[in-house]
């Protein structure tokens, strides 16, 4: 396993990290989920991603009981708040970041968490409270850094411009082979802005594995089978994005390695990009993705799946 800094804090995390969205807590078993835990940690994964919005408060419970024999010292944990957790509880208000950090650490056994991420923008509240909230949970010691998911550019220079709030040092946008927005302005703004990328999605909720087949019956075991899971993946389990895929496998035989190290070697190409969020309900998943870290592959081979990606644009 290779290690990236995140961005200007000096937390150094796993090109792969564990994400725990749709399976920890409320999509997979409980020893199967702590079983992937056990080998996220053997393969070096040092880096797990929560929400305190997950199974609404579920995964963070999961995690805390399955880090809770594990020095704090051994991990980089990772939570966030905005999605509503309640009728009343929601958003990025300065009452809503200082009781859900206090949520979030309570679920999760631990004193503060490395870094604690608005899941989304808040239009609601004033960036400025927002931002003062943020960087009163860090000097209170409950978060080490802060971060932000599918912020725009202008949102997140504005946070910039603030003076005298703590600065963000990660962004979560989905970004995969399938999914190359943030390339527009948020990667070029976050690198010369001391901000890395921790990419969600970066398999297209597993499309990007090669296991789904145009016009055939959806594996049994699979995400896009679950109840609980599937109704999110439809958009990524239409036809055309299907038999594009399909078209990538032979670019990943050249590599000699799966279409998922492939797509997440892709996703790891780009310097900005710290980490790439994955999702496991066996063992067995984590062990393919984390073989993904420090491939070296020929660039040609990229632009050649990049040019076959293109072609749902």
């Amino acid at each position: 396993m290779k290690y990236r800094k995140l961005g200007a804090s000096d937390l150094s995390v796993s090109e792969i990290s564990l994400g725990s969205w749709l399976t920890y807590g409320v999509g997979v078993e409980q020893d199967s989920a702590k079983a992937c835990v056990d080998r996220a940690f053997e393969l070096g994964i040092n880096f797990i991603d929560t929400a305190n919005v997950y199974g609404r408060g579920a995964a963070e419970t999961f995690l805390g009981e399955a880090l809770a024999t594990r020095p704090r010292d051994s991990y980089v944990l990772a939570t966030k708040v905005f999605f509503p957790m309640s009728a009343a509880d929601k958003g990025l208000s300065r009452a809503q970041i200082l009781k859900q950090i206090d949520a979030s650490l309570q679920r999760l056994r631990t004193d503060y968490v490395d870094l604690y991420q608005c899941h989304r923008y808040d239009a609601d509240t004033p960036l400025e409270e927002t931002m003062q909230a943020l960087s009163d949970v860090v000097r209170q010691g409950k978060a080490r850094y802060i971060g932000f998911s599918e912020w725009s550019a202008p949102q997140i220079e504005a946070a910039f411009a603030l003076p005298g709030m703590e600065r963000f040092v990660s962004s979560q946008p989905q970004y995969s082979l399938l999914w190359r927005r943030p390339e527009d302005k948020v990667i070029p703004l976050s690198a010369k802005s001391g901000v890395s990328q921790i990419v969600w999605s970066p398999l297209a909720q597993g499309v990007l594995s090669g296991k789904y087949t145009p016009g055939a019956a959806l594996p049994a075991d699979s995400r896009a089978s679950s109840d609980s899971m599937g109704q999110m993946m439809q958009n990524w389990l239409r036809p055309e994005v299907l038999e594009t895929v399909q078209k990538l496998k032979p670019l990943a035989k050249e590599a000699g390695c799966t279409l998922s190290q492939f797509s997440l070697a892709w996703v790891l190409r780009e310097p900005n990009v710290a980490s790439a969020i994955v999702g496991a309900s066996r063992p067995q998943q984590l062990e393919e993705n984390a073989a993904a870290s420090g491939l070296a592959i020929d660039p040609a081979l990229f632009a050649k799946a990049e040019a076959i990606a293109s072609e749902l644009a």
